[in-house]
């Protein structure tokens, strides 16, 4: 039995980073819609999908900016990119059951189609979400936009518009909290113990 005095010492509890606070979180929103304003002389051909499920907030919060900036309110839909993603297909990843579905009641043909996500990593998603765009017609662009890119990626998928670029490693989690789905606005980093999780 181990004394006291050369007992092991405890490890430290893995800590949370806080990478963006709600100030400057909101910054960083109205920046991205500046920038999508900025690339869209047209914004009339303007529409956002947020992909779901902290997407759709911030595609919600950049098309009020952008009506705020141009007078124009660009419409509003969300996407579902579960039985488009590549992994799931191939039973590497794991679907989350309970996320509402792809919605928008608006045309896409022949408009600028702005994807929005919260956290950019590998790619997948980003291909699945382009893949189901495509399903329900044939738009002139696609842009992304994106509030974090923690690296990591596996497909050749870069956003036209970012908010912060975050290292993150393999075995930390970027944690998006968003006020109309947690109560709070803030972006953390995070110790993973789950490395099943899908990657995004």
């Amino acid at each position: 039995m181990l004394s006291r005095k050369n007992a092991m010492p405890k490890p430290p509890e893995p800590s949370t980073t806080i990478v963006m606070h709600a100030d400057a979180m909101a910054e960083v929103i109205r920046r991205l819609a500046q920038e999508i304003v900025g690339g869209n002389p047209d914004v009339g051909k303007l529409v956002l999908l947020g992909i779901l499920r902290r997407g759709r907030p911030l595609a919600d919060r950049l098309a009020l900016l952008i009506k705020e900036m141009t007078g124009i309110s660009p419409p509003v839909g969300s996407l579902a990119t579960t039985l488009y993603r590549d992994d799931l297909r191939a039973g590497v990843g794991h679907a989350q059951i309970g996320l509402a579905g792809t919605y928008f009641d608006f045309p896409i043909d022949d408009r600028t189609v702005v994807l929005v996500d919260d956290v950019l990593a590998a790619g997948r998603t980003i291909r699945a979400a382009m893949d189901e765009v495509m399903d329900y017609g044939r738009p002139a662009r696609i842009q992304l936009a994106c509030l974090v890119d923690r690296g990591g990626r596996e497909l050749p998928i870069q956003p036209d518009y970012l908010g912060r670029t975050v290292a993150a490693g393999p075995r930390e989690y970027v944690s998006v909290r968003l006020v109309e789905l947690d109560g709070e606005d803030a972006v953390l980093l995070e110790p993973r113990f789950d490395s099943g999780e899908a990657s995004s």
